[in-house]
This record gives structure tokens, sequence and C-alpha cells, in this order.
């Protein structure tokens, strides 16, 4: 449900426009150095300002509540909490009644009989990613000096990104985008066959982000395209470094050494001002709407941290069940 992981183990807890969200982590290594600095460069990379998203301001400061102790976490569990400041929860009376086509507000009503907290979407909101995020500055202290990084390669089907997103802001629309993600410095022999296969658990958490609808290691689909000898990553050593890389780092469900690359799609927003259709859940009757409050035109330029911040969480686990890494960091 809300938790995630067999050793590494985290638990996203709150609501969009409630007092508070965050993360607790189990099985964090005793010892590792963490201070709230540590947190700062990702947590900026989230945050909104650039043109196309939302004008919601939250400081993102994190407050450690447990399981850190002069400098060092001490082997029990991280409460990490964020308060939510910028709230206008007004704008989202409407919601109540009438459900944003592509959205989860039809589907949170009849799952919670509409005890749910629909404000801002509640705890289907992006704003919980803050809590996905800082997990994932703490897996990736943990798999130092392997690296994570990701990036937008494009939106609305373009590369030009910054004259795309001018173009949906215009037009009162939304587009989605394509977001890379690539782990290097992986051992071999992270995953394990059959349900717990790397390509499985990443599968896993990154579909836990709001709005993303497609993940593909490797070429992805391209490989249905290939011939057997196309596809077929040469082995060029000991160490299973290959000549291609259309495997995606993995087989078998298993790290090769090679660096581990996929890319995820991220669906447009479903909050746009644009007018739409839905019904009126008490009346059943269709009515027209035009979505008000603050919202992202491309969720896609926030998305590459939080999509580092979920595979280092995943790989940081494998990491712990494989016994790369030690229980008590020195």
């Amino acid at each position: 449900m809300n938790s995630f992981g067999r050793l590494f183990r985290i638990t996203l807890f709150g609501e969009s426009h409630g007092e508070s969200i965050g993360v607790v982590i189990n099985g964090c290594p005793a010892g590792l150095p963490l201070s709230i600095k540590d947190f700062s460069k990702d947590l900026r990379r989230r945050q909104a300002g650039a043109p196309g998203t939302t004008q919601r301001r939250e400081p993102d400061i994190p407050i450690i509540k447990s399981g850190l102790f002069k400098s060092r976490t001490t082997g029990a569990p991280l409460f990490i909490m964020f308060e939510n400041k910028d709230v206008q929860s007004k704008k989202y009376l409407s919601i109540r009644d009438t459900p944003r086509p592509g959205h989860a507000d039809f589907v949170a009503q009849h799952k919670y009989g509409r005890h749910n907290d629909f404000r801002g979407s509640g705890h289907f909101s992006g704003r919980l990613t803050v809590g996905l995020v800082a997990a994932g500055v703490v897996a990736k202290k943990i798999l130092a000096p392997a690296v994570v990084e990701a990036s937008v390669t494009e939106v609305g089907g373009q590369k030009k990104i910054e004259e795309t997103v001018e173009s949906a802001l215009k037009e009162n629309d939304s587009i989605g985008g394509i977001v890379e993600c690539r782990a290097k410095g992986l051992p071999v022999g992270l995953g394990e066959p059959f349900f717990d296969s790397v390509e499985s658990l990443i599968s896993h958490l990154v579909f836990a982000i709001p709005g993303i609808k497609g993940i593909e290691f490797g070429s992805g689909f391209a490989c249905s395209r290939m011939r057997g000898s196309e596809c077929n990553d040469i082995i060029l050593n000991r160490k299973g470094r290959t000549k291609t890389n259309h495997a995606g780092g993995i087989n078998g469900g298993i790290t090769n050494g090679n660096d581990l690359v996929f890319r995820a799609a991220v669906k447009p927003p479903s909050s746009i001002k644009k007018e739409q259709h839905t019904i009126n859940l008490r009346t059943g009757k269709p009515v027209k709407i035009t979505v008000h409050g603050r919202h992202d035109i491309c969720i896609a330029l926030r998305m590459p941290v939080i999509i580092e911040a979920v595979t280092a969480v995943v790989l940081a686990d494998l990491s712990l069940i494989e016994q790369k890494i030690p229980r008590i960091m020195k």
C-alpha cells in the first residue's frame, strides 16, 4: 500500500493540503553521515518555479524527528517530515462533485466512500513525491560511489522543451514528456529472479509516481523490431562490459555491470484551464468545468529527481539484500 522495500523500506504519509507530509525509512544502515544540507540540492530540483510548473511555493525544509544522532544515522527508523505552508484549499471545493477527467478524483471517491481528502488531490497528489525525493537522498548516499542521474529528453513529443512548454501555456493546455534515467557504477548481481527482478522492482516504484504511464529498459520496444543478431549485446571482457547496451544493463532480471538505463513516459497533467466535459456525481448529469488553482503545465519538468530517487531506493534495497552494503557504515 504505502510502503515499499524489504530491507531498505520506505513508507509515505500525508496529504497535499494536510498539516504535513513525509517519509519513514526503515533499514537505513547505522553510522551514515547525514545532515539537513544533504537534502537541499535534490529538494530544490523538485521545487516549482520554472515556466510550466505550479505557482505553489513550499519551503520544503526537512524536519528529521528520529533516526539521527550527532549527524549520523542510528539504525532506528528515519522519520522525515515536511510542513505544508502554501495551501489554497477553497479552489478545490468544486472537485467534490465534478471529478476532473483523467484524474484520481472519481476513483478516490468511490474507493473511500467520499471520506477522502480531495483538497489538492489529497493522498494522490504529486506533492507527496517530496517524501520520495528525501528517501532518494539517503539511498544515493548509501549507493555511493554508484551514481543515479535522470533528465528530460522531450516534452509534448518535441525535443525543443522551452518552446513546446510555452506553446502549451498559451493554449491553456498541458503536455507530457519522456525522462531517461541512468545508473552508473553498479555491481554485477543485483536483483532476484523471478518476481524481484531489477526491472520489476524499478517499474513497481516508478509507477507509484503520479503521472507515470509507461516504462522501457534499454532499447525497450525497439527491440521488438530487431533481429537477435542486432539486439544481443556482445560481451567484451570478464567484467561483463558489452559493446552495445540494448538490454539496459540487465540480463535475466539481474544487473550485468553496464549502465542501467530506462525511460519513463509522463502523461500531461489532468488539471487544465481549458473547458472540459465531466459529470456531476450528485445529479448524474453532464456538466462543463474549468479547473482553477495552481497546477503544472508539464510535470515531466520536475520528474527527473523523483525518478532518480525511486531508482536509488530500489538499488539500495537490492544492495543490502545482496550484502554489497554493510549494515554499519564506517
